[in-house]
């Protein structure tokens, strides 16, 4: 397929296409977002710039401008754009288009942009199938994946290749997207006026994709040329989220969210997740308060549920939403569900409070450290019993300051996991501190 950018008949069928077809970007300098992709010097500035071809992965999340980046590429430099869908294209389809591109390189000396989205779908044969054109620099390749690339992608065609990574775009950039959408002539050119109110709906459905912010965007302006949020959800079928992620509703929900889990219901806990991410929450701040949940709630009653919750935040962090949302659903149903203890935060919170009291004390000289020069005059480490030369690993010795002999700071329950933790806890301190 020849590049939109030069194909006067694409112009005549341009009205026709979906809008976020038409906004795409024509140069880098109206990309918006993915600004350490952007600046000087940066690859894709020197791709642009620069005759040479070259070979990336562009790996982001949906909607983030991976297909637009590829069009802007061989818009700008002029360069013939053909694009192969993974899910579509086999071995054949991808050998004909590099040869075409050879054919052309070698009668015109034109270059040819070989765009192939969602390339994790490839699997090895037609990755290989790849490797001669990128190799041998027929093609200025550009594969775009939302799957990390070195699980997806055969090693020989990353090490020939960039790995640029793609952030999803900010509420302001989605933002921008929008405003310059409605008055642009190639978008809604001015027929409909978005109420502030539809246009911050808009953007927290989006959730960071610019393409689905422009895709329900198109859909309100078909029903109505005044989009308000009613407009919006008549729209695109879903129902406005009542929630300010800086006002009183983010904190009600999230408050809501963490009582739910603490009284093991596990139906509304899962309420309350799905509210905040179809709101545009940031995924990652629910994460770590599910983190933060399984230590301060939980805790020893299942020392696993941290575990899970650590997990989940990582599968977010990894691949992002909307997929992730099952991982943080995974999470939560195993908070609400584990038996419950805030045996751990109460131990260091009063821990904390008698330091902050300036009830401290010395650390005892067998327990100090005598590894550098000059501690064994000091007496440092006199004295110390090594708990593994002695039956079941434990010896009688203090380890506290003397201070704080009878301080207890973890008091155990007697919920699930922790049952047996306490029954283990009470015969060591009762060892320790016996006379």
């Amino acid at each position: 397929m020849d590049s939109l950018f030069d194909s006067a008949a694409e112009e005549a069928h341009r009205g026709q296409e979906p809008l976020a077809v038409r906004m795409r970007p024509r140069s880098l300098d109206e990309v918006l977002g993915q600004r350490h992709l952007l600046g000087s010097g940066t690859p894709l500035r020197r791709l642009v710039e620069s005759e040479a071809p070259m070979s990336l992965f562009l790996w982001g999340p949906p909607g983030t401008g991976k297909t637009t980046l590829a069009y802007v590429v061989a818009g700008v430099t002029e360069r013939r754009f053909v694009e192969v869908s993974a899910v579509s294209a086999g071995v054949k389809e991808v050998r004909a288009a590099i040869e075409q591109a050879r054919r052309e390189l070698g009668m015109t000396g034109r270059q040819t942009v070989l765009f192939v989205d969602e390339v994790h779908r490839f699997n090895k044969a037609q990755q290989d199938a790849l490797l001669p054109a990128v190799e041998n620099r027929w093609v200025t390749f550009i594969g775009a994946t939302t799957e990390n690339p070195f699980f997806s992608v055969i090693s020989p065609l990353l090490s020939r290749s960039l790995l640029l990574t793609l952030e999803s775009l900010s509420d302001d950039d989605v933002r921008a997207v929008l405003a310059r959408a409605v008055t642009d002539p190639r978008g809604l050119d001015g027929r409909a006026t978005l109420a502030p109110e539809a246009l911050d709906h808009l953007v927290r459905l989006a959730g960071g994709d610019a393409r689905r912010s422009l895709t329900y965007l198109e859909a309100a302006a078909l029903l109505e040329d005044e989009i308000t949020v009613e407009v919006v959800e008549r729209a695109v079928d879903k129902a406005a989220v009542r929630y300010d992620r800086q006002g009183d509703q983010h904190y009600d929900v999230v408050s809501a969210f963490i009582k739910s889990m603490r009284g093991s219901d596990a139906d509304a806990a899962v309420h309350y997740l799905a509210r905040m991410v179809e709101a545009g929450e940031d995924p990652r701040f629910i994460a770590r308060r599910v983190v933060i949940f399984a230590s301060e709630d939980v805790g020893m009653a299942d020392p696993g549920c941290l575990q899970v919750a650590v997990a989940a935040a990582q599968a977010v962090e990894f691949i992002g939403l909307p997929e992730g949302r099952i991982n943080l659903a995974q999470a939560v149903i195993h908070c609400a569900l584990a038996p419950k203890s805030n045996a751990v935060v109460k131990a260091i919170g009063s821990a904390a409070d008698d330091v902050r009291r300036g009830l401290i004390g010395q650390v005892p000289g067998h327990l100090r450290d005598a590894h550098y020069p000059g501690a064994k005059t000091l007496g440092h480490g006199d004295g110390y019993k090594y708990p593994h030369d002695f039956e079941h690993g434990l010896v009688r010795q203090e380890y506290a300051p003397q201070e704080l002999r009878e301080r207890r700071y973890y008091e155990p329950t007697r919920h699930g996991a922790e049952a047996g933790f306490a029954e283990r806890w009470v015969r060591i301190r009762d060892f320790l501190r016996k006379s």
